[in-house]
């Protein structure tokens, strides 16, 4: 009986052993998987601002949009600045950062629009203006196109060209992307044509703006963030890792009658106190704290965050970019795998 004890002592210490050995083991697998989680970090640079590109950390950015290119009526894409410098100069810096060139913009002139128009709701036209559009990305040697068409852009040939691009983009192993609003599905997006993007950059901002001086406020708020993750995932059915939140590097002053824009950079250069707020009088934007939980959101619900605009940062220890990639590597994280990452 006392061997028989001592037997069962002996199972059950080397029982409880493995059970340990195999708890740590789980443990060490689930820690592992949490260590090479991944997340995008989505920068915009607008050609305005190429003079700032010394100032900007790209060692933080897994993908950089220039912006933007438009047609000509023969379906050339001119684009200011110099893109060949800027792209050298970007990729010293980060070598395994993906570029892209953004067609389009929020912001497009009559005459852009109708060019738009001619090229992508005439299916003959399409063909042609594809082949532009792959020859700038490889005369430039650049990784994909995010498409930022938006509003009344989004005509009736919308989806035709999207889908026709992916295919085309595909064979030459490039990236296709998009910029949508935060809860606003066009009509002219198919299901086809949604399903083609390898990721979506949803613009979390610009719930109000100098278009409505009318409401003034919060453009930007964590609630809409919310609001436009929701809407892309549950009502439209894009997975989360094909998602990505943006935050906004600007605000709006509300101030006067006529509504204008300030960068994160100029609030904070009036007071480094303001970094830790999101008004200031009746300028509304999202300082430090409200990014940082942008992060925290965007790593339990989206691939990544995009930022509209990166030039508009505060090149200091209180810039935004540098709260995002400490968030990041703090939730275990990993973006560029650069700059303490």
């Amino acid at each position: 009986m006392i061997k028989n004890k001592a037997l069962l002592g002996i199972l059950f210490f080397i029982g409880s052993l493995f059970s340990s050995y195999s708890c740590s083991k789980e443990n060490d697998t689930e820690n592992d998987h949490l260590k090479n989680k991944t997340a995008r970090v989505v920068g915009y640079l607008s050609s305005d601002n190429y003079s700032k590109i010394s100032s900007i950390q790209f060692c933080k950015l897994t993908h950089l949009n220039l912006s933007f290119a438009n047609p000509d009526y023969k379906g050339n894409l001119i684009f200011d600045g110099d893109i060949d410098a800027v792209i050298k100069y970007v990729r010293n810096v980060n070598p395994n950062i993906k570029i892209s060139i953004s067609i389009a913009g929020g912001v497009i002139s009559a005459e852009q629009a109708a060019n738009w128009s001619l090229l992508i709701d005439k299916p003959e036209n399409r063909p042609g203006f594809i082949k532009k559009i792959i020859d700038f990305v490889e005369v430039h040697k650049l990784d994909g196109v995010d498409v930022d068409l938006e509003w009344d852009a989004v005509t009736t040939g919308y989806s035709g060209f999207v889908i026709e691009l992916k295919n085309t983009i595909k064979s030459k192993n490039k990236l296709i992307t998009a910029a949508l609003p935060n809860n606003t599905r066009f009509t002219n997006i198919s299901n086809e044509a949604l399903n083609a993007f390898d990721f979506i950059n949803i613009m979390a901002y610009d719930m109000t703006g100098p278009w409505a001086p009318e409401k003034p406020g919060q453009h930007s708020s964590f609630s809409d963030a919310k609001l436009g993750i929701d809407f892309w995932n549950k009502l439209q059915n894009v997975p989360n890792e094909k998602l990505t939140l943006g935050v906004p590097f600007y605000g709006y002053n509300f101030t006067d009658a006529t509504v204008t824009s300030a960068t994160y950079g100029q609030i904070v250069a009036a007071g480094k106190q303001f970094a830790e707020q999101d008004e200031l009088g009746k300028i509304y934007y999202n300082g430090r704290p409200t990014i940082e939980q942008k992060v925290q959101l965007a790593s339990e619900t989206t691939g990544g965050i995009m930022i509209w605009e990166i030039a508009q940062d505060s090149f200091d220890e209180y810039s935004l970019l540098d709260v995002i990639h400490k968030k990041y590597t703090k939730l275990g994280f990993i973006t560029t795998d650069l700059c303490g990452n």
